[in-house]
């Protein structure tokens, strides 16, 4: 069990917590590092403690990173698995909350029935990319509240941009830091940091559109005029397919849940497509709506149109603005 004087694990309580007597009560930790020296020494312990402790370990880390960790551990890489799934390695948020929940199932069947993951946090070069990896850094914290799991996130300085390495702080309760495992005095309610993120544009928005409806007819004609401007513009028949599936399930929330007049806006030039839909509902006020099914396990029940639209989407914004509530999609062409 851990110790800690002053204030109770994962809570962000003032306290101190020895890396090196456990990390079994602290679910979510923030490891800055700036060498690989350090990296090890942040993540060979953590690994360790969750093989003495019977828990399923797994590393989540690109294959650079997961290499040199366990050729670290020699023999004992055997008993570590590895899922870049939970890093968003080539993935989405919701395959990687999804990949997240069957393995904390498959822990309860060890010895220690918990899930123990140290992953490498790499989110993507875009300025997009960086605020869904940070809100999924928030998430997790919500995702994960109530589940035996303890999680090690590793920020590597001489990768990743100022803006992330604030968001470690902020989006993790613990920080090890200085061989201890520390209260973050930064970190945020998880709702209320990610509320304040800002929302990258994309620059093909300052352009003109290629689509814009105001005050669409009907859901079937919004259907058809996205329909007909995504085959024009995207050229792989599947991912056209994929988005105007998508996009038809945003602009199905507008008119059943939001209010008209529901408007439109589509960019596109070759190399990325934005689509816009905004109604004049009150929106949603559900902490990172579209991670899992709004309904769970049970799919027969419906609420899987922003869950699908984030797993065939690379972006989903849920935005707030004078002109009414508005669902942002962007994705890269290929």
């Amino acid at each position: 069990m851990a110790q800690v004087t002053g204030g109770g694990a994962g809570t962000g309580a003032p306290g101190r917590l020895r890396a090196a007597v456990s990390f079994a009560e602290v679910p979510h930790v923030a490891a800055p590092v700036g060498s690989d020296d350090e990296l090890l020494a942040a993540a060979l312990p953590w690994l360790e403690e969750g093989l003495r402790a019977g828990d399923l370990v797994v590393l989540s880390c690109p294959p650079g990173t997961a290499e040199l960790v366990t050729g670290a551990l020699g023999e004992r890489a055997g008993a570590v698995e590895t899922d870049d799934r939970l890093c968003l390695l080539d993935t989405t948020v919701p395959d990687a909350v999804a990949a997240s929940r069957d393995l904390v199932r498959r822990a309860r069947g060890t010895g220690s029935g918990r899930l123990r993951v140290a992953g490498q946090v790499r989110f993507g070069d875009g300025p997009l990319d960086r605020r869904d990896g940070l809100r999924y850094e928030a998430a997790v914290n919500l995702l994960m509240a109530v589940r035996p799991v303890s999680g090690l996130c590793l920020f590597d300085r001489r990768e990743l941009p100022a803006e992330v390495l604030a968001g470690a702080a902020a989006t993790h309760p613990w920080v090890l830091t200085g061989g201890e495992v520390v209260p973050s005095a930064a970190f945020e309610n998880p709702t209320a940091y990610v509320r304040r993120l800002p929302v990258p544009r994309e620059p093909i928005e300052e352009s003109d559109p290629v689509l814009a409806v105001d005050d669409a007819p009907s859901l079937a004609e919004l259907r058809r005029l996205l329909r007909a401007v995504v085959q024009v513009h995207v050229p792989d028949p599947d991912q056209a397919a994929d988005l105007h599936f998508a996009a038809s399930e945003i602009a199905s929330n507008a008119f059943r849940h939001g209010a008209r007049p529901v408007s439109a806006r589509v960019w596109a030039d070759g190399g990325r497509m934005v689509v816009a839909v905004t109604d004049q509902g009150p929106g949603t006020d559900i902490p990172f709506p579209g991670y899992r099914p709004a309904h769970g396990a049970d799919l027969a029940r419906g609420g899987m149109g922003l869950w699908l639209t984030r797993k065939l989407w690379d972006h989903v914004d849920l935005v707030r603005g004078p002109a009414g509530f508005t669902v942002r999609l962007s994705s890269r062409l290929r």
